[in-house]
């Protein structure tokens, strides 16, 4: 009924305006923001399970708008009736103080749209600056379907990031793919070893490995965490707001502690600023308990973020440009010098950045740059805003290419990006807006479906260029949610990153204020086109950037075609559960295989598989039955594994737990 005239945000389900001409969409508004209400409560007040329904998530939001709108009106009334009183008892300034109040409250009755940016140009770039990595400018694409659930909806309780919501198989292969394509090494451990020594070289310290006792950062973006006493988020807008997930970081973890063999003590995961949630903890946690959790709060397991107590970063505006701000204006407020970080970033030896793919209505766009806008110790990140095409989230207007982008500071930060040996964007689920949930991708290969990606490069130039272009492909002046990345000079911290001739006239990057400017960082262009995504690299140029994909073609985990690297024994999914549970397993050669179900005092309950296995990703399910077909009782489980193959005998063994 409504479909041709209102637009709604497909997966949130907010009013964004209207389809037809605006002077028309202002007539027709009351008629049809009535007729929604009355069809709304006459089908949902009857049987409010109907509210659900698609016709009814479509009517909603201009139903609500009208109520709004109607509200306003009768109070403006009001306002104006009081007015005409003034004027007969010739009170004409309190008059017209009501008049101006109705007019306001007019104004502003009906919801207001999201501007709406046309489509700026992405031309193939000649590459600018220099790429970094082993594979200097290499980006690996990893997308695969299969590792989202393709139904969730946002609602209370059931998050995106829930782990009955991804394929932890999946992701598990999508990201070890990843990084074995970024290093074109045969297993986890020496594409980790590489990796380490390719940084510690561009750092100075030769090409040597990860030392023991050396600590590592793994930096994630928890916006909207805000957490009670039981660690749960309470609202629904926070709730599903697009963050980082906790898989790409467990699969990090195993990598790091499993097959590197760096001990637990020495790693630590976080958003400094931010809180962790129970859901997200428990993902970790569960699988590795001595790892520190880094938040806002601590507790429950959590290590509490402590504050630096010197200066580690002055902003190379030299208070030309940052404000202290406030969120509706940040040209306000003192002159902005600089920071001080987390004691957990000061004392890194390494950093990971793991953010998540997701546009942004101040900067177009939030990747590895901008998730250090919670890297500071300041309660908030308002005086970073002037730094940003859109500082106060209206007109746009710092939209020319070559101004200060304090985005550059963070990148070239010898603590943050500086120090950064991967950085790995997590697509999975993709976002319109740092605020807003999770939202399908239109543009192919997605073509209505989560973007179910992951990124990995060890340039963070290269890697924000490439979702970057993914972004402004997908959120359009077409899109009805949002097109944030098309704002002007949306990508020109990303120039200005790669090629100090793109800075400001008379601005030097210098964010450690030590008189050495930042070099280039990385390299830069954009795509040839949205469909075939190529860049030079790809093309046969000897610069600039190389997009790798792994696609489903190449890498689908039921069809057991992945290479495998490594005797691997995996979490059980879902865990807790009730009454089923799937648990994979992977073999590097063929072999015999003993797949049991032991109780708390080792004794064991249930054979799960026995026999000969070939090399490859395999799946067991146990129903929660034992040997005899009785359903056993709730409690601590194990699952072990042993593998034979007449040369060498392995086993693993893991924890579940069964809740009837």
């Amino acid at each position: 009924m409504f479909k041709n005239i209102i637009k709604t945000c497909p997966q949130t389900g907010k009013f964004k305006g209207f389809r037809t001409r605006p002077l028309l969409a202002k007539l027709l508004f009351p008629f049809l923001g009535l007729a929604a209400l009355l069809w709304f409560l006459l089908r949902v007040l009857p049987k409010p399970s109907r509210a659900s329904y698609p016709c009814m998530k479509a009517a909603a939001p201009l139903a609500s708008s009208f109520v709004v709108w109607a509200a306003g009106m009768m109070t403006s009334a009001a306002f104006f009736h009081k007015a005409k009183k003034h004027f007969k008892a010739s009170r004409y300034l309190p008059a017209l103080a009501l008049i101006i109040t109705a007019l306001f409250i007019n104004a502003v009755s009906i919801n207001p749209k999201t501007p709406v940016f046309a489509n700026s140009a992405v031309v193939a770039d000649e590459p600018l600056g220099q790429g970094v990595g082993i594979f200097p400018g290499r980006v690996v694409w990893d997308w695969n379907p299969d590792a989202t659930n393709e139904n969730w909806v946002n609602k209370m309780g059931d998050a995106y990031y829930m782990p009955k919501n991804s394929n932890l198989a999946v992701i598990d292969d999508m990201v070890t793919h990843a990084i074995l394509r970024l290093t074109e090494k045969p297993t986890v451990k020496e594409a980790w070893k590489a990796l380490f020594a390719n940084f510690n070289e561009r750092k100075g310290k030769g090409a040597v490995g990860y030392a023991a006792g050396e600590k590592i950062f793994i930096k994630i973006n928890s916006v909207g965490s805000n957490v009670d006493s039981k660690y749960k988020i309470g609202k629904l807008h926070n709730y599903n707001m697009s963050r980082t997930s906790p898989q790409p970081v467990l699969i990090i973890l195993r990598h790091l502690i499993n097959d590197c063999g760096i001990a637990q003590e020495n790693i630590s995961v976080g958003d400094p600023m931010k809180d962790i949630s129970q859901i997200v903890f428990d993902v970790w946690h569960d699988e590795f308990p001595d790892v520190k959790y880094i938040c806002h709060h601590g507790g429950g397991g959590r290590t509490k973020s402590v504050a630096g107590t010197k200066t580690s970063i002055y902003y190379s505006d030299h208070g030309t440009v940052l404000r202290e701000g406030t969120w509706d204006d940040a040209s306000a407020g003192a002159k902005v010098y600089s920071d001080k970080f987390y004691t957990v970033i000061e004392e890194a030896d390494y950093m990971i950045t793991i953010p998540a793919l997701k546009a942004h209505a101040r900067a177009g766009v939030t990747l590895t740059a901008k998730i250090h806008f919670g890297s500071h110790t300041r309660s908030a990140a308002k005086h970073l805003h002037m730094g940003l095409v859109s500082p106060d989230m209206k007109t746009p207007f710092r939209t020319d290419y070559k101004m200060y982008r304090v985005q550059v500071d963070l990148m070239g930060h010898k603590l943050l990006g500086g120090n950064t040996m991967l950085f790995l964007i997590d697509g999975l689920w993709g976002g319109s807006e740092a605020n807003d949930p999770p939202c399908k991708f239109m543009m192919p290969p997605f073509n209505g479906d989560w973007p179910s990606s992951i990124f990995v490069s060890q340039d963070q130039v290269a890697v924000e260029s490439v979702c970057f272009d993914f972004l402004k492909g997908e959120f359009t002046k077409d899109n009805p949610i949002a097109s944030w990345p098309q704002m002007p000079a949306a990508d020109d911290y990303m120039r200005q990153a790669a090629d100090p001739a793109q800075w400001p006239e008379g601005l030097v990057y210098d964010p450690e204020k030590d008189g050495t400017p930042i070099g280039s960082l990385g390299v830069h262009e954009h795509w040839n086109n949205p469909v075939d995504k190529q860049y030079s690299i790809d093309l046969g140029g000897k610069k600039g950037i190389e997009l790798i994909r792994i696609d489903k073609a190449t890498t689908r985990v039921q069809q057991g075609t992945r290479q495998p690297v490594r005797f691997q024994l995996e979490q059980n999914w879902p865990n807790p559960f009730n009454p089923d549970t799937h648990i994979t397993y992977e073999l590097a050669d063929d072999g015999a295989v003993a797949l049991s179900v032991y109780d708390i005092n080792g004794r064991r309950v249930r054979m799960l598989e026995a026999g000969p296995r070939s090399r490859g990703l395999h799946q067991a399910a146990w129903d929660g039955r034992l040997d005899d077909e009785t359903n056993a009782p709730s409690g601590v489980y194990f699952y072990q594994l042993v593998y034979e193959n007449g040369r060498t005998k392995s086993q693993q063994t893991r924890r579940m737990t069964l809740i009837r």
